[in-house]
């Protein structure tokens, strides 16, 4: 299932972009999954370029909720290819209209100094029960969810007061996936938008499931900093730094199981809640 919205089917067609088409996953929504128009747009970019060069970098707009009965077409710019970087910038389109607009920058595979913060001292996926999206938690899961997440840090659907804005979260892909170190990290581009949102709502006690509540993901960025494999566990932690004018900011960095910081994150989410 996952494999069939991350292949994206080339159309031939090239004017002054690469065109590509795609599909999505069922959502109870109606709407398409963000982290799913995300990696799409990671996937049509890579195809454009050869192997030396490797994500780094995303930076985009959703601008539109996306339709997922709705097949969804991928513009990619080239524009600019230096010695050591290249940039694309990709925009989705359902109907003619863009549902997402953002760019990609590449890098060639280069050496220097190197640094990274400390994986959290948290159980491991192990110790804790596995959560697989079964549960009544609908709002921000996919029908048939590749993804399968174990909460460190709770379930924070039970409206309660505000807790301390910070999410913990082991996940990793279900099935084992192909070697191909270019869908891994496309495919932490789809795991980049699972969660990220939650310490926003923990901050103010406002759960998913509460009567009136409006949400949308208005940006997206992330880092790619090391190779991990996708189908092995990945810790997601993310924490909110402010929430203001109908609007929640939150930041992530994702580790491998044995400490390596995989990836950094941020999103900024519109988030009305009745009563504020």
């Amino acid at each position: 299932m996952l494999l069939d919205v991350l292949r994206l089917e080339p159309t031939g067609a090239r004017t002054s972009e690469d065109i590509f088409v795609g599909r999505s996953h069922p959502m109870p929504t109606g709407r398409v999954y963000g982290g799913q128009v995300v990696a799409q747009c990671v996937a049509a970019a890579v195809n454009t370029l050869d192997d030396e060069r490797l994500p780094h970098s995303l930076h985009g707009y959703f601008l539109r909720p996306g339709d997922f009965d709705l097949p969804i077409t991928f513009g990619v710019d080239r524009i600019h290819d230096g010695r050591s970087f290249a940039r694309r910038r990709v925009q989705a389109y359902q109907k003619g209209t863009p549902i997402f607009s953002g760019i990609i920058s590449f890098q060639q595979i280069d050496s220097g100094p190197t640094h990274q913060v400390t994986m959290p001292d948290v159980p491991g996926p192990d110790e804790l029960v596995a959560d697989t999206g079964d549960n009544h938690d609908k709002f921000r899961r996919m029908r048939s969810n590749p993804i399968e997440a174990v909460s460190v840090t709770g379930d924070i659907l039970p409206r309660a007061s505000s807790q301390a804005p910070h999410r913990a979260t082991w996940m990793r892909i279900k099935d084992r996936l192909p070697d191909d170190p270019d869908l891994h990290r496309v495919a932490l581009a789809y795991m980049s938008d699972f969660t990220v949102q939650e310490p926003s709502l923990l901050a103010t006690g406002v759960s998913w499931a509460d009567e009136g509540l409006k949400s949308a993901s208005l940006d997206h960025a992330i880092w790619w900093h090391r190779f991990a494999r996708v189908d092995e566990w990945l810790l997601y932690v993310s924490e909110s730094a402010s929430s203001q004018g109908g609007r929640g900011l939150s930041s992530g960095r994702i580790f491998a199981q044995d400490g390596t910081l995989v990836a950094s994150t941020a999103q900024e989410i519109m988030l009305r809640v009745p009563g504020y």
